[in-house]
């Protein structure tokens, strides 16, 4: 069994794709344009790893974020997030725009005559992996037959999945952003893989989220699983819709708990100094 599931956007269990060529153009699928990861010590060599087999799990670990929009679904499912969007309003995808609190993936814009009218940012978060998945790779290409830049095939480098820094690294992230959103009324989604929203839900606190989604909510996440179709190939699939706010993702992250600890130890530090000889007496 292959562990790179997915290269370069094709399955690896396809047996009629032409992997020489597909990795002599290192053309990523989701984009349309050349993968943009890329070796460090060599740049023009594009690595193309999608998505991956990890411990026993048989569904498959998505490590890049452009494999989440496949087919723009991602962006079909934020449309109802448009509550000013009318009819005869022309929708774009614009991505990579920097507002107070950080980058945004891509943002939903709703627009007639040029004219912003409407918009929902959405940001994309997958796995980040701990060690490298090239010797990986390059067993995959040895066992296709395709020529190898080099021999780490013969690496016994292992890579991991690093769950906790991806998972609260984005909550912090998303609770900067989602203030601005707020201030200006609009909505933000966080698009993830449900392996990642099910580590979450054990590791942080999330009961407090709505489930299903309310609309009103500023801050919104969207879960989807990766099922294998009839051609060998995967597809995503939403399984998940949540809500909440930014004091929510708040929450999520502990702050609250960590503000109670604070003014508890003012209090202590208050209720130590108070005496008789502090009392306040009016002149």
């Amino acid at each position: 069994m292959n562990n790179v599931v997915e290269l370069f956007g094709l399955s690896t269990q396809k047996p009629s794709v032409d992997w020489m060529q597909v990795v002599k153009e290192q053309h990523c699928i989701y984009a349309n344009k050349r993968c943009y990861k890329v070796r460090k010590s060599d740049p023009g060599i594009s690595i193309g790893t999608c998505t991956v087999l990890y411990g026993k799990e048989p569904e498959p670990v998505i490590i890049c974020p452009k494999r989440l929009i496949e087919r723009g679904q991602i962006f079909t499912d934020c449309f109802h997030l448009l509550t000013t969007h009318e009819p005869g309003n022309e929708l774009h995808i614009v991505s990579e725009v920097s507002i107070p609190g950080g980058s945004v993936d891509y943002f939903l814009v709703s627009a007639r005559d040029g004219k912003v009218k409407d918009f929902v940012g959405i940001e994309l978060q997958t796995l980040d992996t701990t060690g490298t998945v090239w010797p990986e790779r390059q067993r995959l290409l040895k066992k296709l037959n395709v020529d190898r830049a080099d021999d780490s095939e013969k690496s016994d480098k292992p890579y991991g999945m690093n769950w906790k820094m991806t998972a609260k690294t984005i909550l912090v992230q998303m609770h900067h952003k989602v203030q601005t959103f707020e201030h200006v009324h609009k909505k933000l989604v966080l698009v993830i893989q449900d392996k990642l929203l099910t580590y979450m839900k054990k590791e942080f606190k999330f009961d407090h989220l709505k489930n299903p989604a309310r609309i009103g909510d500023s801050m919104h996440l969207h879960a989807y699983s990766m099922n294998r179709v009839e051609s060998k190939d995967f597809r995503l699939s939403m399984v998940s819709r949540l809500s909440t706010d930014a004091d929510g993702i708040g929450i999520c992250l502990g702050l609250q708990a960590e503000a109670r600890i604070e003014l508890e130890e003012i209090i202590a530090a208050l209720q130590a100094k108070i005496s008789p000889s502090t009392r306040f007496t009016p002149v």
